[in-house]
């Protein structure tokens, strides 16, 4: 069988290295003095397994919330004798400046620092340890790295104290100390995002081997100090970098550029114009060029052959035929080209074999791909334009759509405008139209970077966008391996604070779903989580709105699947005063049907466990069920589950019926005149994973009505659905008990006439196992 999209499996290496990071102390090492984490001393990890160990760390830390960041991690790497790094990637507010203090001695080839707010003028005395050895540095977006923590000196003290540094790094006087004399290995630096108040130009002067330099959103006060590489530099990006003809002149002296990025973040923002002059020098004076980003200028008109002169034919890549004048000039195609929100996007020609834009799926696509790490801003925009695609029109490229979403989302989890765009995108793109493409890992992962943006954002549309998207799997199969924390996310958003109808409606319908078709074990798990309270809050709410919308027919829905076979939520609906909301909503709603399904299916829950039945058996309940069974609602179903509260009760026998009125003959009266007025065809909305507490009520004399009911239960069942619940009565013992029923003098002629019509239609499946009663199929949404 053909595999799916996105079902490569994780390497050895990769497996290995997640397990050993979460099960720290059972592999690697031991808790040492003060509860610190100590490597053991018989471990000796090369550099290709260190690198793993940290960067998957910090994977980790930011996309799963089951996992537990271990305080003196960092440590574990303090000795190069028995640990080797040389390329880490470290990113968001978590890492602290104790932590690369405590990797100084390591000879890193490789620093990556992103968005790392935390980190003060500290992290810049620590990153001198690494000045023979580093080659590559970025040290994007970290606001505060050129600031002293709180005005305190920037010389510290190797011994300070863990908790010295436990709130993040506050701006206070700029540090003027570092310099970068000594990197002299340095060949790929990222600045974007240096604070205005640090000079550049003095900043970069020690650093004469630079072959990459990202200066974007940097303020720059000159610009011809970027000359001193011209005879180096391959790769400069400019992203938001006020361009004027002074910087198009230095730039184009760089003669061996290969990567160019003079792009901007929109047009509405650019007070520079790109003419045809400014792009054929580009073309003319940078022969090395294969990658050039020109994304969020405008472009004058002449910058592009006229919709007549075109080249015939399908779209070109070959530069002779550019629909952009000046790249007719190129020697052949460039490997890349940002053009997104630009005019130049939209034309025929593009002599480029990747392009980023909004033309077409393609170039929205790429530019997700381009943008995502360094630039949210353009990523989000262009991940709304994917929805659009994925609603309205049909995504092409589906793996690699999902893939780059969630690549996203789990990169900017931080980032609301990232989680808003791609849990929309997320919802059109697993809706059936392509589930069958897609494999259980990637849906995996489209599931937890769902929860990871329902924990991270309260905000009402992430909420729905996420609640939304999860609709579109299986439940609770697909959720299963997240079951508990989904449940708690959902109980969250329902908190009675939330007033929001559309999520309070989906949250409750998941939930629904949730608790529908699921062992036990879970079941009495979400119990325990506060699932019954809730339920019985939002019931509470409603009533006091005196409205029966979705939301309350889905909790009590909740609330009948959640105490099948589970005594503990049973009780706790007791405790909650669900008995009080029955008589209100009955009261409330005398006319909705599916409501008073759902609630009477919820009571036959509670009347199986007979510890419970005492606190049913007071003249107002016994009466309401007594006048229940009169009820036409939803077919025979809200007649069948009071008959079968009652039944229940009445198992007990006539001792523990201590009340006068409604006296217990008169009851049972009724209760076998319902019996004697249902369909014995009829179709059911319920759905029975066992028999046992119908079952407990046949092999007993105390209650022959009881008897009747559960033996007419077993018939319509059988009769009507014999694929399923044949071979359920079977293996639970059925035909056994039915037998005794036949031998029992108490046993009513009618009861024995049924069981026998039910003990030949098990006979008969026996012989013919094919039978499927013309297609009918059980409703599985309920269970009573």
């Amino acid at each position: 069988m053909a595999a799916k999209a996105g079902d490569n499996p994780d390497s050895l290496m990769t497996l290995a290295t997640v397990f050993c990071l979460r099960n720290l102390r059972k592999t690697m090492c031991y808790q040492g003095s003060r509860n610190k984490l100590q490597l053991r001393s018989d471990i000796f990890l090369p550099s290709e397994i260190c690198d793993k160990l940290v960067n998957t760390y910090m994977e980790l830390v930011h996309t799963d919330s089951n996992f537990e960041p271990e305080e003196s991690f960092f440590q574990l790497f303090s000795d190069p004798r028995s640990t080797r790094l040389t390329r880490v990637q470290l990113r968001e507010d978590f890492v602290r400046d104790r932590d690369l203090e405590a990797i100084k001695k390591q000879d890193l080839i490789e620093l990556h620092l992103t968005y790392c707010n935390s980190l003060s003028s500290r992290s810049l005395k620590t990153l001198t340890s690494f000045r023979e050895t580093l080659v590559s540095l970025c040290l994007f977006s970290c606001s505060n790295i050129f600031y002293r923590q709180g005005g305190a000196p920037l010389a510290c003290n190797e011994d300070t104290e863990d908790d010295e540094e436990e709130s993040p790094a506050s701006r206070q006087a700029l540090d003027t100390n570092f310099s970068f004399q000594g990197f002299n290995r340095l060949r790929l630096l990222n600045l974007g995002g240096l604070s205005d108040e640090v000079d550049a130009e003095t900043l970069l002067k020690p650093l004469r081997s630079l072959t990459s330099l990202d200066l974007s959103n940097v303020q720059l006060l000159g610009t011809t100090f970027l000359t001193q590489w011209k005879d180096r530099l391959a790769s400069l990006v400019l992203y938001n970098v006020d361009l004027s003809e002074e910087l198009v002149s230095t730039v184009v002296e760089l003669v061996n550029l290969r990567h160019l990025d003079i792009s901007r973040e929109s047009r509405r923002t650019s007070k520079f114009k790109m003419t045809r002059k400014i792009l054929t020098a580009i073309v003319q004076r940078l022969l090395n060029l294969v990658s050039l980003d020109i994304s969020g200028h405008i472009m004058l008109d002449n910058c592009t052959v006229p919709h007549f002169e075109e080249a015939m034919g399908r779209p070109s890549i070959e530069p002779c035929k550019s629909s952009i004048y000046p790249f007719q000039e190129l020697k052949r195609p460039l490997q890349f080209l940002g053009l997104y929100d630009t005019t130049l996007c939209n034309v025929m020609h593009i002599p480029a074999y990747k392009v980023t834009g909004s033309k077409n799926e393609d170039q929205v696509l790429n530019a997700i791909e381009a943008y995502t790490e360094f630039r949210p801003e353009l990523a989000h925009r262009a991940i709304n334009q994917l929805f659009d695609i994925a609603r309205i029109q049909h995504c092409g490229q589906l793996l690699r759509a999902l893939q780059l979403v969630i690549a996203a989302l789990k990169c900017h989890k931080y980032d609301k405008s990232i989680q808003v765009t791609g849990s929309a995108a997320l919802f059109y793109l697993t809706n059936t139209e392509y589930r069958s493409d897609q494999s259980v890992r990637l849906r995996r992962e489209v599931i937890e970077v769902v929860l990871n943006g329902m924990e991270q954002y309260q905000e009402v549309t992430v909420q729905r966008n996420c609640c939304l998207t999860l609709c579109n799997f299986s439940i609770p199969e697909e959720l299963e391996f997240q079951y508990s924390r989904v449940n708690q996310l959902l109980l969250k958003i329902l908190e009675p604070a939330r007033q929001d109808e559309s999520i309070q409606r989906i949250a409750v319908h998941l939930c629904n779903a949730l608790v529908c078709q699921v062992d036990n074990h879970h079941k009495e798990a979400v119990g325990k989580m506060g699932f019954v309270k809730t339920m019985l809050n939002l019931i509470q709410k409603k009533l006091q709105d005196r409205m029966c919308d979705q939301v309350m027919e889905f909790s009590w829905s909740a609330l009948w699947n959640i105490t099948d076979e589970t005594p503990d939520n049973c009780q706790m609906f007791l405790n909650c005063r669900g008995m009080s909301l029955f008589l209100e909503c009955l009261q409330e709603f005398p006319d909705k049907q599916e409501l008073h399904r759902n609630m009477l299916g919820l009571l036959g829950n509670v009347a199986e466990v007979k510890a419970l039945r005492p606190q049913l058996l007071t003249p107002q309940f016994i009466t309401v069920f007594s006048n229940l069974l009169d009820s036409k609602a939803d077919g025979i179903e809200v007649s069948y589950n009071a008959c079968g509260v009652l039944s229940h009760i009445m198992f007990d026998g006539p001792d523990v019926w201590s009340m006068e009125e409604p006296r217990r003959d008169a009851v049972m009266d009724k209760m076998w005149d319902a019996i004697q007025s249902w369909d014995v065809s009829s179709r059911r909305n319920i759905n029975y994973r066992s028999f046992e507490p119908i079952l407990r009520l046949l092999p007993q004399s105390i209650s022959p009505v009881s008897q009747h009911w559960a033996t007419w239960a077993l018939y319509n069942l059988v009769s009507v659905y014999p694929s399923k619940y044949c071979p359920l009565l079977i293996k639970e013992g059925g035909v056994g008990l039915l037998e005794k029923v036949l031998e029992l003098e108490s046993s009513q002629p009618e009861t024995k006439e049924m069981a026998r019509k039910v003990m030949e239609q098990c006979e008969n499946f026996k012989e013919d196992p094919m039978e499927t009663n013309h297609g009918q199929e059980v409703n599985y949404e309920q269970r009573g």
